[in-house]
């Protein structure tokens, strides 16, 4: 039996209560990377994100952060970061998120992605709609790339990597009214989803950063893909483009710029 879009948005609360009684204090950082780094606080969320999904699904998939990948039945799957925006939260930079997704056939179908410092509930569910503390949300009708507010974000080796998005980050501020650079993918798209933000690409991700955020901006009535227009977002390598349906095509234009 399927997971219902309560148990996701129930199970992301409860993550989230260990972020915020976290948030502020001093952490255990270990680094993966320069500007990669995990938390206790990361390792204590999953924990009972992965706790809670093997009580009840003990047959099901779980792709996680920093566990990797927990073998099970493949149609039915879990995308799961228990902190999205770590160096933000290390920093005490209050913009990040639990996200959690459940997918069947590699394709989500449920989807609750929890700020905890604004109580921002934002969720999906396939063919049903996308909400913020229960309420429909959409994107924007921003018709334009000259009107519009875009996100994205980089690679963690941005200082040694031919690809690091700085060439599509100077085409879009050039075009539009500004680029933010949040930290968070998830929320990322989720603020395209309520239509705070018109568009967002990114170049190197992970299905469970988008998972869940992908999911919620095509149920708000947003168009997702990969970086330069391909399906199947969620597939390795995974990039991703989100926007409202006018802004989209104008920035798969700007991203095949030569």
């Amino acid at each position: 039996m399927p997971p219902s879009l309560d148990e996701l948005e129930t199970l992301a609360r409860q993550a989230g209560e260990i972020l915020r009684d976290g948030y502020g204090q001093e952490h255990t950082i270990q680094h993966k990377g320069v500007t990669d780094l995990v938390t206790e606080v990361d390792h204590r969320s999953e924990e009972l994100i992965i706790r809670t999904i093997r009580q009840a699904y003990p047959n099901h998939r779980i792709l996680t952060e920093e566990s990797g990948d927990l073998q099970g039945d493949a149609d039915h799957c879990w995308y799961t970061d228990p902190l999205d925006g770590t160096l933000n939260y290390a920093h005490s930079l209050p913009l990040f998120c639990v996200s959690l997704a459940y997918a069947e056939g590699q394709q989500a179908v449920l989807g609750a992605v929890y700020d905890p410092m604004r109580d921002e509930m934002f969720s999906a569910e396939k063919g049903k709609g996308a909400w913020l503390n229960g309420q429909p949300i959409h994107v924007s009708a921003t018709p334009d790339l000259i009107h519009s507010l875009l996100a994205t974000g980089f690679p963690y080796d941005l200082w040694k990597s031919p690809l690091n998005n700085l060439e599509f980050f100077n085409h879009f501020t050039q075009r539009t009214q500004g680029v933010r650079r949040l930290g968070s993918a998830a929320l990322d798209l989720c603020y395209v989803a309520s239509g705070r933000l018109d568009g967002f690409w990114e170049i190197r991700l992970n299905a469970w950063d988008i998972a869940a955020g992908g999911l919620i901006v095509q149920e708000a009535g947003g168009v997702v893909s990969q970086l330069f227009g391909q399906p199947h977002h969620l597939t390795p390598p995974v990039s991703v483009l989100a926007a409202n349906p006018a802004i989209y095509p104008l920035m798969l234009d700007v991203l095949r710029l030569p």
